[in-house]
């Protein structure tokens, strides 16, 4: 015998769009808005062939591991989304390893589909949030990279699906370049930058502990690096 006709909605439309409008109205009033920041990829030319004479162009990204060099996050877009795990972070938390101090917080985001297809889609060409990326939570002012989304959390309620979960990891950062015209984001990762030498100096002026004059000049009273005596330690030996 088959399923009552009165019962199931597997197929009613209506029934489905009553349901992801309860979700998405849900999440606009329980849920915080957070900027989603894209991960995109630069072009660059290497080398120059001896013998044909013409430069190779290759995308620093690899599609096997989803990885690459010199990622760029140049695109954002503020959504509402939900905090799923509202209790507090996720994952090991905050421990002393043999690297020292770790804190490994993980969040998980809950979007509705419809508004990441009206909001986020057409702003960062993206039909659905990809690992990689990074969110910014401005209640603790943190950023997270996404390290998965699961697109049937919910198991096809009334028949379709109306949300993604995105599960996030604190970010680590890592070199990359920021240019998302946030200066909140821009200015706290790209001071970091190690890829010029202005970088550091500018690093030196807002952390007096990354400025080693001091060190250099205690070194060069017990070392010396002279040619006639290269590795004396200052003749004490």
């Amino acid at each position: 015998m088959s399923t009552s006709v009165y019962f199931n909605n597997f197929a009613s439309s209506g029934e489905q769009a009553l349901i992801e409008d309860l979700i998405t109205e849900s999440i606009k009033v329980y849920g915080c808005d957070v900027y989603y920041i894209a991960r995109t990829y630069k072009e660059m030319t290497t080398f120059q062939k001896i013998d044909g004479g013409f430069d190779t162009t290759y995308e620093t990204y690899d599609e096997i591991l989803n990885e690459d060099d010199s990622p760029t996050y140049n695109l954002n877009c503020m959504i509402d989304m939900y905090i799923k795990n509202v209790d507090g972070f996720e994952g090991d938390g905050d421990f002393l390893s043999k690297f020292g101090l770790e804190i490994r917080d993980e969040i998980t985001f809950t979007v509705s589909q419809r508004n990441w297809e009206l909001e986020g889609a057409p702003t960062l060409g993206k039909k659905v949030p990809q690992a990689g990326d990074l969110i910014f939570f401005p209640l603790n002012d943190k950023v997270f990279k996404v390290a998965h989304v699961e697109h049937e959390a919910i198991f096809y309620q009334m028949g379709s699906l109306q949300t993604y979960d995105i599960r996030c990891e604190l970010f680590e950062y890592s070199n990359e370049v920021f240019e998302t015209g946030i200066s909140l984001i821009d200015d706290r990762y790209n001071i970091l930058s190690t890829s010029s030498t202005e970088a550091i100096e500018d690093l030196r002026s807002v952390d007096p502990i990354a400025d080693n004059e001091v060190i250099e000049r205690a070194a060069d009273t017990i070392i010396d690096f002279s040619e006639s005596d290269p590795f004396s330690e200052g003749g004490r030996w």
